[in-house]
């Protein structure tokens, strides 16, 4: 199990131009929504992930309809991983109906311009594309936890209305992301 670092306000979010599930090359400003930007490493494989992708599909849908970007990456060694390969992104995309795009980070170069640690890792930017969440979905890991406060959703809300995340952030947590040796 991996965990993230406390949330760098203000960290500027880097650029990317990433491939994306629908056959498309995708950057930070396609993405950029007029709130604000999701990015979310992602994988296939991580019961952590797996055990939300569902309520990220439906977070992700609310956060668009707020006025945010979000797009989820993933960076897993796809040779050591094959689970993580770029069929079974579209897969996966497909079975959670992602209303975002989904980017393979083939070089891990976007992963580790983030300094993303594990997936899930959340990076919630403001308009200024300025760090202001680096927190968890929720309460739940690997198991749902009824009626769990929406911690993503509600970070990313007050975003929308001030420009600024909460100050006290509780890490996301889940598998670490798989480097290439």
């Amino acid at each position: 199990m991996a965990q993230p670092p406390i949330c760098n306000f203000g960290w500027k979010a880097p650029g990317f131009a990433l491939k994306g599930t629908d056959g498309k090359t995708h950057t930070l400003k396609d993405v950029r929504g007029p709130k604000g930007t999701l990015i979310v490493f992602i994988c296939n494989h991580c019961p952590y992930v797996r055990s939300i992708a569902d309520r990220l599909s439906a977070e992700g849908r609310a956060l668009q309809a707020l006025g945010f970007g979000v797009a989820a990456i993933m960076s897993n060694d796809t040779l050591g991983y094959p689970e993580d390969s770029f069929d079974n992104m579209k897969l996966f995309a497909k079975k959670h109906d992602f209303t975002f795009p989904y980017l393979i980070d083939e070089t891990q170069n976007v992963a580790r311009a983030y300094d993303a640690v594990c997936t899930p890792d959340f990076f919630g930017f403001n308009a200024k594309d300025e760090l202001q969440y680096r927190g968890r979905l929720d309460e739940s890991k690997t198991t749902l936890v009824k009626n769990a406060r929406r911690d993503l959703y509600e970070a990313m809300k007050q975003i929308a209305e001030t420009g600024l995340g909460p100050k006290d952030q509780i890490p996301s947590m889940g598998c670490s992301i798989k480097w290439r040796a």
